[in-house]
């Protein structure tokens, strides 16, 4: 039972970690955070040439994969780092769930295939566009 009980902490709180993870992703996203918005992640993912990645989470149809590594490039190493000390987990842990969620979160949070009008809003709006989906990303 000992056994058992260390491994469904463990995943418990992995889940508890990539839940508070998406919230996050909010200042990835915010028009007020540090990267502009999902305009400025938008032009990140252009400048790095790989905005047909991004592109495919904002449109309809298949989201394309991305890789923690291609995060980290985009991203810098910083702000990836940045998130992995807030969460306790290692920048490689980090940018790994990140590039499992993002994808998907930027596809929710864009149902019609392009990007509203302004932009997600701020952190605070977007914080709690963000607490609804991070349910959903973990089923």
């Amino acid at each position: 039972m000992g056994l058992f009980d260390s491994v469904i902490g463990s995943v418990l709180s992995e889940v508890q970690k990539t839940g508070g993870l998406a919230s996050a992703l909010g200042p990835l996203l915010a028009n007020d955070g540090a990267q502009g918005g999902l305009d400025g992640l938008v032009a990140k993912f252009n400048q790095a040439g790989m905005g047909d990645l991004i592109a495919s989470w904002i449109g309809k149809g298949q989201n394309l994969p991305v890789s923690a590594d291609q995060l980290k490039q985009v991203l810098g190493e910083g702000t990836i780092a940045d998130i992995a000390g807030k969460f306790g987990m290692t920048p490689a842990q980090a940018g790994g769930h990140m590039a499992d969620m993002l994808p998907n979160i930027i596809d929710q949070l864009t149902p019609h295939g392009s990007a509203p009008q302004g932009g997600f809003g701020n952190a605070g709006e977007l914080l709690g566009k963000l607490g609804s989906l991070a349910g959903l990303l973990q089923k």
